[in-house]
């Protein structure tokens, strides 16, 4: 029988593998496709930039807040039944795939993927990749093959563009002119025409089902739904972009021409642009195609005041939504683990670990959480930015300290919020020192703007992002380069450069009662143009020190002695017979709170993990994430070796497979040998001449 893995790689994670060095990417070879897609980004991202600047240039935040004061409390209402609407059509997305792949799943975990896949896409950018992600991660831990996940991923999508061939077709048939862009430039049977192929398309997919079941394109064999399942898909996707749209809709006053169909066809083509450009949540790219195309309709005063309520329903409630329920399972996990910890004095256990359900579900919503982070801090980073438009209160509560306040408050609050969006990018990739920042800088942004006198909602925002990233403080186990690492030339010009942007940020801020954030002392204050553009590109270059400073340092090891071989056996899990069964271990690779070790070896190409990492369930994730990074610094590739189930899920966050060891002296303690399906032949081969112990696969 040939080799049958437990577990196919997860496709999402194989871009992180060619990132991270343990698979060569297909695209290496073509650099200029692999950027494309980053280059148009930022092409539409800069075009959205000019179109927003021109529309808003002449508004004044006094009259975006009136215009928000006078929307009526039922349009709100209708607007948040909407929101509830679309995020529940959505969640059958999810329901008719896992039943087109076969799998008996309840409706209410295929809404909880789809409620968290989509809430992440949304708000992170780059959907395919992030919702495919959050996909494997649940459907997986849920016992779906890889896959079917992957059918799943791809039904979702051709689900919605189902829906979104069969409303623009609609808009092109009956109303070509009301198409933003091209519709009083094109002919209009040009434009019918295409409605009525995009009309045929949808057609011939649902009448596929009945009379074709698969067909080969290339490389690529696509299987039909049948056509009842079809019709389902189109039903289900016309009606959540429909309500979607409907939620901005509700927000915009009654202008002439401007009916629910021409509004249909201009988001449609404004969330499209967001799509294509993959920036986090369309922002920026959304906005401009909207204000651009709403333009001759609306004023620009309610065209923001409806997109800022848009973006406050369906992107910024939900994440939050998500958010609470990261950290309330979170919360929940704790006290079960705490619970099972309560056991008498006893000798350390011996053999892989057995699976525990609450620890695999933990791994899932930790690695959310991240995500979730990520979002919610740059979120907060561009608030501060933003305050001072926002909120146009002066520091209502600093007392005697009012004066002082007044002049730097709000240039320190925009800091902050440069800061914080640096931070984000190093929570990201779960640095500790990012983590601890972050909680410092929320908890000060808290306070500030107490003392400023905002509505209690933004201190209020502050405090609940820290409450979603505090119990995660386990996710954040990398240490930064700067903290890690011995003083390099690197870290000392990114030290020197920080600096000098401290005293260039002190030297050119407020000095007058008038005060300001940064940005508009750069753009509005009367001084030289060198000192302004001076001020912004301090900023800058503090942002990039920051984002240089917490990125992940180099892994240190512990080495393998009597000292430490004797700490490793007192941890429960550890392996016996090191170094008579298998070569000697070089190394030891400490958990993030030291409370784990993972002994390795280095086998050719490959450094091996020897077991699961001894030592307390919660701190294992770290040792094993780190023994990747230490592989990834010195080009090799990961393999584990003799592992049990309960961390399986985490292997394969690696992109590792799971193969059966044949090993009759562990009858009641089944181990696996993680390692990439591609090098498994290799792995076998090495291992064969190195451990005295069966190591292949099952055949």
């Amino acid at each position: 029988m040939a080799d049958r893995p437990l577990h196919t790689p997860p496709s999402p994670r194989d871009k992180d593998r060619d990132a991270a060095g343990t698979r060569p990417s297909s695209l290496a070879r073509h650099p200029l496709l692999r950027h494309l897609p980053h280059m148009l980004g930022l092409l539409l991202l800069v075009g959205a930039v000019v179109v927003v600047q021109r529309e808003v240039r002449h508004l004044h935040w006094r009259d975006i807040s009136h215009a928000l004061a006078a929307i009526p409390m039922g349009t709100l209402w209708a607007g948040a039944g909407f929101t509830l609407l679309s995020y529940l059509v959505l969640s059958f997305y999810d329901w008719l795939a896992v039943r087109q792949v076969g799998c008996p799943l309840g409706f209410r975990r295929t809404a909880f993927a789809a409620f968290c896949s989509y809430v992440l896409s949304h708000n992170l950018g780059f959907s395919a990749i992030s919702g495919a992600a959050v996909r494997f991660r649940l459907y997986g831990n849920w016992g779906l093959k890889p896959l079917q996940v992957a059918q799943i991923i791809a039904f979702c999508s051709a689900t919605y563009l189902l829906g979104a061939a069969v409303l623009i077709g609609s808009v092109l048939v009956l109303e070509p002119g009301t198409v933003p862009f091209i519709g009083h430039t094109l002919p209009g049977i040009v434009m019918r025409l295409v409605g009525i192929v995009l009309w045929g398309g949808v057609l011939a997919y649902i009448t596929m089902g009945r009379y074709v079941n698969e067909v080969r394109i290339w490389r690529w064999q696509i299987t039909f739904p049948s056509s009842g399942m079809a019709i389902m898909q189109t039903v289900v996707a016309t009606l959540e972009v429909a309500a979607t749209a409907a939620i901005a809709y509700t927000f915009l006053p009654v202008a002439p021409g401007l009916d629910y169909g021409t509004f249909l066809a201009i988001y449609i083509a404004s969330y499209t642009a967001g799509l294509v450009a993959s920036v986090p949540g369309g922002l920026g790219v959304f906005d401009g195609a909207m204000m651009f195309a709403l333009g001759p309709y609306v004023p620009a005063t309610r065209i923001v005041t409806a997109i800022l309520i848009f973006r406050l329903f369906y992107y910024i409630v939900p994440l939050f939504v998500a958010g609470i329920m990261f950290a309330a399972h979170e919360l929940f996990l704790r006290g079960d683990a705490a619970l099972s910890r309560k056991v008498g004095a006893r000798s350390p256990v011996r053999g892989p670990r057995m699976g525990r359900p609450s620890q695999v579900i933990r791994e899932s919503e930790a690695d959310f959480s991240v995500a979730v982070a990520t979002g919610a801090v740059s979120l907060c980073g561009g608030l501060l930015l933003a305050l001072t438009l926002l909120d146009p209160e002066n520091w209502l509560n600093a007392g005697r300290m009012q004066p002082l306040f007044a002049t730097l408050g709000d240039y320190l609050l925009s800091l902050i919020g440069v800061v914080l969006i640096g931070l984000g990018i190093g929570l990201s990739q779960r640095v500790t020192l990012a983590w601890k920042a972050t909680m410092v800088l929320l908890a000060a942004a808290c306070m500030l703007t107490l003392l400023r006198g905002s509505p209690v909602g933004v201190p209020g925002l502050f405090m609940l992002v820290c409450m979603l990233i505090a119990p995660f403080r386990g996710s954040y186990y990398r240490h930064a380069r700067i903290m890690s690492e011995p003083l390099s030339s690197h870290t000392i010009v990114s030290l020197v450069l920080l600096i000098s942007s401290i005293v260039i940020l002190v030297m050119a801020g407020p000095h007058d009662s008038a005060g300001g954030s940064w940005w508009e002392i750069m753009l509005f204050a009367t001084r030289p143009g060198i000192a302004q553009w001076t001020l912004g590109l301090a900023v800058m270059l503090a942002l990039v020190t920051i984002v240089r400073l917490v990125r992940p340092g180099r892994i240190q090891v512990m080495p393998w002695n009597a000292q430490t071989q004797a700490l490793y056996h007192s941890f429960d899990h550890s392996l016996d017979g090191l170094g008579q069964m298998t070569p000697v271990p070089v190394g030891l690779i400490p958990g993030a709170r030291r409370q784990a070790l993972l002994p390795f070896v280095r086998l050719g190409p490959y450094l091996v993990g020897l077991g699961d990492p001894a030592g307390k369930a919660d701190d294992c994730t770290s040792a094993i994430w780190w023994l990747r990074d230490l592989a990834v610094q010195e080009g090799c590739q990961p393999v584990f070796w003799h592992v049990g189930v309960s961390l399986l899920p985490v292997y394969n966050e690696l992109g590792l497979t799971p193969w059966p060891l044949t090993e009759e002296g562990h009858p009641t303690h089944p181990g696996f040998l993680c390692a990439a399906a591609d090098d498994l032949t290799m792995v076998r081969t090495l291992m064969r001449s190195s451990f005295h112990v069966p190591a292949q696969a099952k055949e």
